[in-house]
């Protein structure tokens, strides 16, 4: 039966406080959760060598991989723009970056120290965050964050749904990560969710997922540590710094004015041994080994006579 709204209102005034509420998932000392922020920090400003770079031009796409103990530095060389990050175990794709397990274990946006972990049954870090320009943004007036995981990729699947008559427009971030791992043996269907770096997003008063300007300015970076051997995959959106978001074909002109490119530079660290010195060991699975309470016969049962 439903209420009436002056119920609701009552409802609401007659229910006991709520208490400030805790975190689901906090770290202790000695979990995966929980990085050495004095170490990282020591990786972070340690001599390095490049060993790759490049630039992805606007509303494309590039995959790479980096071995484990690499920087990856992602860079906004000409000022605002989103890119959207895929990563997976360079030699098991199955085992790929989990967004939703992400932000439930550090925040709906990411920044300095947080992880980027994989999906089960693996659940480890594939990337630490090492440095991250944009930090001091922290919470807007509207309650947007940068670095967003409440989001996913734009695909143009849903352009040609809000943008109606059946849009075709083959450079959505969906897309441009699907051309970019085919020469890695991938295709579309390991293409997942994102994290949207440089992208800053919220949810409005009613729940509703909305994005603002990215704050990205030329130089902005984000830089990680490759906890095991990666495979990513980085697309400039097409939307550009999101300052004239919209579907359908005149928007897609329009936002071109504010497409960027983005800048990948992959480091090794000129003293590798810095790692084992400093105490950081290895990103292992998670080391649950039961079966789920299955339990599967070896074979046909014998019954003596």
């Amino acid at each position: 039966m439903s209420i009436s709204e002056k119920d609701a209102s009552q409802l609401l005034q007659d229910r006991p406080p709520i208490p400030p509420p805790v975190p689901a998932y906090l770290s202790k000392t000695g979990s995966a959760l929980t990085v050495d922020k004095t170490l990282y920090n020591t990786i972070q400003g340690a001599p390095r060598v490049l060993t790759e770079e490049f630039t992805i031009p606007i509303r494309s796409g590039q995959a790479w991989k980096a071995d484990a103990g690499s920087i990856i530095r992602i860079s906004t060389p000409a000022g605002s723009q989103v890119g959207d990050l895929n990563i997976w175990n360079a030699y098991n794709p199955r085992e790929r970056f989990w967004a939703s397990r992400t932000r439930q274990l550090h925040s709906t946006h990411l920044t300095t120290h947080d992880r980027l972990w994989s999906t089960l049954p693996y659940m480890r870090p594939l990337l630490t965050i090492l440095h991250d320009s944009l930090s001091w943004y922290g919470r807007d007036e509207h309650g947007g964050r940068v670095h967003d995981l409440l989001g996913t990729r734009c695909d143009p699947y849903i352009n040609s749904i809000l943008a109606g008559g059946g849009a075709s427009y083959d450079f959505h971030c969906h897309s441009n990560l699907t051309r970019a791992v085919l020469p890695h043996g991938l295709d579309e269907r390991d293409v997942h969710d994102v994290i949207n770096l440089f992208q800053v997003t919220g949810l409005d008063g009613q729940g509703r997922y909305f994005m603002n300007p990215c704050p990205a300015t030329a130089g902005d970076a984000i830089e990680f540590l490759a906890e095991t051997d990666v495979l990513m995959a980085l697309s400039t959106c097409p939307g550009g710094g999101l300052s004239l978001w919209g579907f359908g074909a005149e928007s897609e002109k329009e936002m071109v004015k504010c497409c960027r490119p983005l800048k990948v530079e992959v480091f090794r660290l000129e003293d590798p041994s810095l790692l084992v010195r400093g105490g950081r060991k290895p990103a292992e699975v998670a080391p649950y080994k039961g079966v789920h309470g299955m339990i599967v016969p070896r074979g046909e049962e014998v019954r003596e006579s």
